[in-house]
């Protein structure tokens, strides 16, 4: 039953700033994507989303 529980959980997570930021640097495909990137969270990308 705690399996399941669990399971249900991360299910229902939403990830957070921090989360959603390392992953959509992580996406990048050289160093001027990874800049540009940067950049643009630098900017404010993710934390004027919601």
């Amino acid at each position: 039953m705690f399996k399941q529980l669990k399971k249900l959980t991360r299910a229902l997570h939403i990830p957070t700033v921090q989360e959603r930021e390392t992953a959509y640097l992580n996406g990048s495909v050289d160093r001027i994507d990874l800049e540009y990137r940067q950049r643009q969270i630098d900017r404010g990308l993710f934390r004027n989303s919601f």
